[in-house]
């Protein structure tokens, strides 16, 4: 009978093998054995030592690790010459080596006189002086040659710099042809310069990877535990005392929604989360005062949200927008909104009479009359200014320029639908980028355009929201980039497409986009959205100050009007270039201004046309400028031009003690007493003398950058009354962008799936979420993602 086999014999080596493996053992542990000198410290002197190191072993035989040496930083072979390479050593004891080299650094030994080398008619010898042009060179005595210290540590290429070393010294300090520049080599990928990054990322112990990721799986261990031990907790009450899981309603509204996520709850009130960063926040703002950012909107369930931001500055004088909270509201009336305000500043035990601003959208709601929103809060607080979002006046000023020139109206409403035609459709713009790849490889071939990583990107048309002015730009950039495929797709598409009415909207896109009108206005509104963009973008920062914003908004306007004044000629070149290359028909406009009012009486059709193109663009200008100079009130604008009087900005000249003397009387007199009104005078003598020749404020740009160099310097200790001054006039809002984004972070966390979170959930997760530089520094986790959409499994207990 023959004997069955076992598994295991199927895996044993063969005895073969196993003789192998001695004998490679063998010779593993006598060649692994190292003869290390000690380090004679006072002389500096090496004395040589024997090192013999395994060979690999040939790729076909088992893998065998060499054995470890015990390492001691005195013995280490500090002679670059006769030190053993770093990859000879055991692949797990070569972190080790590193780390015990970098501690010593680059052996960078100082001789009187270094040995004669070379030619006997010019010998040369090795200069102590490029230590200091290059850091990284090390010298060995004993070989008298150089080697770069990071390429020994981490380069796997093999180079005279880091096995033999470098003696060749008439090929240094030779121009571009120096040897330790050609070392270098001029690519940042060059493996000198990997090994150089890799030798400074050595060092950064707390980035290393097993450092971060021991960190992560710390957090995720500590979170999951919390989570687990909760259910767990639960579970075992409710089995051990016999009591249901489920309940009759669990609803959100219910007020029993069953004994287990009523257990859940009541765990999860136990979290500090939540709790830890509104307290650290409210600890950040302390008694300062602050200006409210309010905003509403609906969340995925149709329920109204009010969000509440603070803006005020820290201790350091740092501008801070902090989310606060979020409440459910009933409706949008302004009675309603104070209610919720006025309660979230009663629950986080903050002073109404404390607000010195308030910021919103400019909603009919919020500051359309006498009982909006604002007007309320001035009844409580006389004091808290109402500061229109700036970023959606910018957005109003465009919009209604857009509204009261027809042609741009027109305009954009076209670009909608060429957007429509083009991408509503997933085989046009697949057809559409396939032609802009076309075009790109074509200009490539003719070096007509710059190629690189991550440019020429295919991309496709952007659809213009009206809520976001900002990408009515990125929808005409777009356009612009991919003109030509946009042109051959509508081109096609009238031909082929399905159906006419299909047909005849690519009809009627290809002939908008193939006149001379569309890309005038296309062009003509490039460059307007182009100099708007740079103010919108930065009207979003949440540092930015009241009275730079005004600055960014005054050279806003006069580039506006500098392209009014001298723009006409390079726009209309720009243009007919454009045209030319796409064979677009364009008008005759040759007549000049002077003959206008002779071609008015004679008809002159090329001047009448040119005049009319003029008069377009001009009209276009001036609503932009006429809607920018009329959006703020009065008492803003006095407001704000008295601070201009703190701005530091070209060596404080716009400085002016009574200009802050009436801000501060007019504007804040409930913050200065009568006798520090006095004194402030005094205080601004001494200021004007001192702080405004003090050679650290004179390169400062924002009142935010004043404000901290007062406390960096502590001189707001010497002059607490204008370090007042400037806190308040910090703390006026500049737009509302923290709380769209904290909108936008409710629509990441309440999705279709979860619509049915309810409110408390969604604030402690927006708070965390939003908040996150806050939230990082406790180490607890939430103990329920959320139980809203949790269905329990039914235990029924058999008796």
């Amino acid at each position: 009978m023959v004997r069955e086999k076992i598994i295991d014999s199927f895996f044993k080596r063969k005895n073969r093998d196993n003789e192998e493996v001695e004998s490679l053992r063998h010779t593993s542990a006598t060649n692994s054995h190292i003869n290390v000198e000690s380090v004679d410290k006072d002389e500096q002197r090496i004395e040589p030592s024997s090192v013999q190191l395994a060979q690999p072993p040939p790729c076909k035989a088992p893998r065998i690790e060499q054995e470890r040496i015990n390492i001691d930083i005195d013995t280490l072979i500090r002679d670059p010459g006769k030190r053993p390479l770093i990859w000879n050593y055991c692949v797990n004891q070569q972190d080790e080596i590193r780390r015990a080299y970098i501690k010593l650094g680059p052996y960078q030994i100082l001789m009187d006189m270094y040995p004669l080398s070379g030619q006997e008619d010019r010998p040369r010898r090795f200069q102590a002086h490029w230590y200091k042009a290059f850091h990284w060179l090390e010298y060995s005595p004993e070989e008298d040659a150089v080697f770069c210290f990071p390429c020994y540590l981490f380069s796997k290429k093999l180079s005279p710099f880091t096995t033999k070393g470098f003696r060749n010294w008439k090929k240094v300090n030779n121009g571009k042809d120096c040897a330790f520049l050609n070392h270098m080599g001029k690519s940042p990928n060059s493996s000198h310069n990997v090994a150089l990054r890799c030798y400074e990322d050595f060092k950064n112990h707390s980035c290393h990877i097993e450092n971060v990721l021991s960190k992560l799986t710390e957090q995720q261990i500590l979170s999951n535990r919390l989570r687990l031990k909760t259910t767990i907790d639960a579970v075992r009450w409710l089995t051990f005392q016999a009591c249901p899981f489920r309940g009759h309603d669990e609803s959100l509204t219910s007020r029993n929604r069953g004994n287990f996520l009523e257990m859940i709850k009541i765990l999860a009130d136990y979290n500090k989360d939540v709790k830890e960063v509104q307290k650290e926040i409210r600890e950040e703002i302390g008694n300062s005062k602050f200006c409210l950012l309010v905003d509403e909107a609906r969340d995925e369930s149709k329920k109204e949200q009010m969000a509440v931001v603070i803006r005020f500055v820290d201790k350091s004088g740092y501008v801070k927008e902090r989310f606060l909270d979020i409440v459910h509201v009933d409706d949008t009336t302004s009675s309603t909104l104070k209610q919720g305000i006025c309660s979230i500043l009663s629950r986080h035990n903050l002073d109404i009479q404390n607000v010195r601003g308030q910021g919103y959208d400019g909603a009919s709601n919020m500051r359309g009359g006498l009982n909006d929103l604002q007007a309320l809060i001035l009844q409580e607080c006389p004091y808290a200014y109402y500061v229109h979002c700036l970023a959606h006046q910018l957005q109003l000023v465009l919009v209604a320029s857009s509204k009261e020139v027809a042609e741009v109206h027109t305009f954009f409403q076209t670009l909608n639908k060429i957007v429509n035609v083009v991408c509503s459709s997933c085989k046009r713009n697949d057809e559409l980028q396939t032609a802009y790849e076309n075009e790109i490889i074509h200009l490539v071939e003719n070096n007509e355009i710059e190629t690189g990583r991550g440019a020429n990107q295919t991309g496709t048309l952007q659809r213009p929201a009206y809520t976001r002015w900002s990408s009515h730009f990125n929808s005409i950039c777009s356009l612009l980039r991919m003109y030509n495929a946009t042109i051959l797709v509508l081109e096609d598409y009238a031909v082929k497409g399905s159906s006419s009415a299909q047909r005849g909207d690519a009809k009627y896109c290809f002939k908008a986009v193939m006149s001379f009108e569309f890309a005038f206005i296309l062009h003509v509104m490039k460059e307007i959205m182009g100099i708007t963009d740079k103010l919108c973008q930065a009207l979003q920062k949440k540092s930015q100050d009241i009275l730079n914003a005004m600055c960014l908004v005054s050279s806003t306007k006069a580039l506006i009007q500098k392209l009014r004044d001298l723009g006409w000629d390079s726009v209309l070149e720009n243009v007919k270039a454009f045209c030319n290359i796409r064979a677009i028909s364009i008008p005759d406009m040759s007549g000049s201004f002077a003959d206008l009012i002779r071609s008015r009486r004679q008809e002159d059709a090329v001047t009448v046309e040119h005049h009319y193109r003029v008069d377009l663009f001009n009209a276009i200008i001036d609503f932009q400028l006429n809607e920018l100079n009329s959006r703020f009130s009065e008492q803003a604008t006095e407001l704000i031009t008295l601070s201009t009087s703190l701005n530091p900005k070209n060596a404080f000249k716009s400085f002016n003690a009574r200009d802050i003397c009436s801000l501060v009387e007019k504007f804040y007199p409930s913050d200065f007493s009568i006798q520090e009104r006095i004194q402030l005078e005094y205080e601004l003598q001494h200021y004007e003398f001192e702080v405004l020749k003090d050679v650290n404020f004179q390169n400062l740009s924002t009142i935010g950058d004043f404000c901290q160099k007062l406390v960096e310097t502590s001189k707001s200790n010497s002059y607490p009354l204008i370090d007042r001054v400037l806190r308040l006039v910090l703390t006026l809002p500049v737009s509302t962008a923290t709380t769209e984004r904290a909108f936008s972070a409710m629509k990441i966390i309440k999705t279709r799936l979860r619509s049915k979170m309810g409110d408390d959930f969604l604030k402690s997760y927006m708070i965390v979420y939003i908040e996150d530089e806050i939230a990082e520094k406790f180490t607890s986790d939430m103990i329920v993602d959320e139980f809203d959409n949790v269905k329990p499994r039914r235990l029924d207990h058999k008796k």
